[in-house]
C-alpha cells in the first residue's frame, strides 16, 4: 500500500482546478479541509469532498471547523447555527454534558450528509480572565473537571455520528493573550500551573487525532509547541496522546521562516503531519517537498485514527434537536 503523504490541504475554491487535481493525484496527502470559500451550495460541496476522493483514488478524511458560533464553515441553510460553546455551556448549566453529546451528534448528522467525517473539535483550551477574544468564547469554561467532560461528551457525540474528532489545541491555547493567526503568543506559566492546562487533553489522551497550539511555553521551551521537541516529547509522554498529531495550520502568522522550514521544522519536532490550509498552490507544493510519504510510525496512526471512523448510529435527529432545545431552554 502506498503511504499517505504527511499532509493535510486545503484547496483554493468550490471546485478543484486541474492544477490541484493533478497534485493531490500525484502527493497523496492524509486528507483535505475545508472552509467557507469552498463553500457554495450542498450539491456544490458534495461534489467537492467526492473530487477530492476521487483525486486520491481513496476515502480519504475530510476535516472542517464546525464548532458550532463564530467558528462554523457551514451555515444555514446548509448546517444549524450555534451559540457560542462558553455562552451554549453556560445556558445548559447542569444538563451541558447531555446537551453537548447532542449538539455535537447534530453536527455529526449534518456534516456526513455532505461527506465531511472529521471535525476540529472538541476545543479542550481552557479559559482564563485573561484569554484572547479570537478563543474566549469558544471554550467550554474555565474548570479543567468540566472542559474535560464536556470535551468527552462532544467527542461522543462527532464519533457515533461516524465523525472523527480532533482535540485541540494540545497541550492548551487558553492563557494565550494574543491571536496566533497574526502573531506568537506566550506564557510564563510554571509546569505546576500548567498542569490545569493540560488535563483535559491528558483526559481524553485516547482520541484518534490532536492539533497543536502555536503557544510558546517559555518555562518549558522557547519555541512554539508546534516546532518544539520537548514540547511534542511532553505530549505524548506526560499527556499521553498517542493517535495522530498534527500541528495547527502552518500558513498563520505565529510561526516564523518560509512555509518550507515552518513545515519542515514541525515534522522534526514529532508532528505525524503538515496541515496547510489557504489553499495556495505554491505553497502546498513546498510543503509536500518538505513533508514527503509518512514515516512508519505516523502512518500506523494515521490508519488507526481512520480505523476509528465508523457509520453513524441511527438516531431520531429530530428528536434530539427537541431534546436539546428544552435542555437550552429555547
Amino acid at each position: 500500500m502506498r503511504y499517505f503523504g504527511a499532509a493535510i490541504f486545503g484547496c483554493s475554491g468550490p471546485q478543484l482546478t486541474t492544477q490541484e487535481r493533478a497534485f493531490f493525484r500525484d502527493f497523496n496527502p492524509f486528507g483535505f479541509i475545508l472552509f467557507a470559500r469552498n463553500v457554495f451550495d450542498r450539491d456544490q460541496l458534495t461534489d467537492l469532498c467526492a473530487s477530492l476522493r476521487e483525486a486520491v483514488g481513496r476515502d480519504a478524511p475530510i476535516l472542517i471547523d464546525q464548532e458550532g458560533g463564530r467558528v462554523q464553515r457551514l451555515r444555514s441553510p446548509l448546517a444549524s447555527d450555534w451559540l457560542p460553546p462558553l455562552d451554549h455551556a453556560d445556558a445548559l448549566g447542569d444538563s451541558a454534558e447531555r446537551g453537548f453529546f447532542l449538539r455535537y451528534r447534530i453536527i455529526a448528522d449534518e456534516l456526513r450528509a455532505i461527506g465531511i467525517d472529521a471535525n476540529c473539535a472538541p476545543n479542550l483550551d481552557v479559559a482564563q480572565s485573561d484569554t484572547h477574544e479570537f478563543l474566549k468564547n469558544r471554550c467550554y469554561g474555565n474548570d479543567p473537571a468540566r472542559v474535560s467532560r464536556l470535551g468527552r461528551a462532544a467527542a461522543k457525540g462527532l464519533l457515533a455520528g461516524g465523525v472523527l474528532p480532533v482535540i485541540k489545541h494540545i497541550p492548551g491555547h487558553g492563557r494565550a493573550t494574543l491571536d496566533s493567526h497574526h502573531a506568537l503568543p506566550m506564557t510564563g506559566a510554571s509546569a505546576s500551573e500548567l498542569e490545569a492546562d493540560f488535563a483535559p487533553f491528558r483526559a481524553l489522551n485516547d482520541m484518534p487525532m490532536a492539533m497543536t497550539a502555536h503557544v510558546v511555553f517559555s518555562q518549558l521551551d522557547a519555541k512554539p509547541a508546534t516546532t518544539s521537541k520537548p514540547i511534542i516529547d511532553l505530549i505524548r509522554n506526560d499527556i499521553g496522546f498517542s493517535g495522530l498529531l498534527m500541528g495547527d495550520d502552518v500558513s498563520m502568522q505565529a510561526l516564523s521562516g518560509g512555509i518550507d522550514d515552518r513545515a519542515a521544522a514541525s515534522l522534526e519536532a514529532g508532528c505525524d503531519v503538515v496541515l496547510h490550509c489557504n489553499g495556495d498552490i505554491g505553497e502546498m507544493r513546498s510543503v509536500a517537498e518538505v513533508a514527503g510519504e509518512m514515516g512508519i510510525q505516523a502512518q500506523t496512526r494515521a490508519e488507526r485514527a481512520l480505523e476509528r471512523r465508523r457509520p453513524p448510529q441511527q438516531v431520531d435527529i429530530a428528536a434530539l434537536k427537541a431534546e436539546l432545545e428544552a435542555l437550552t431552554g429555547r
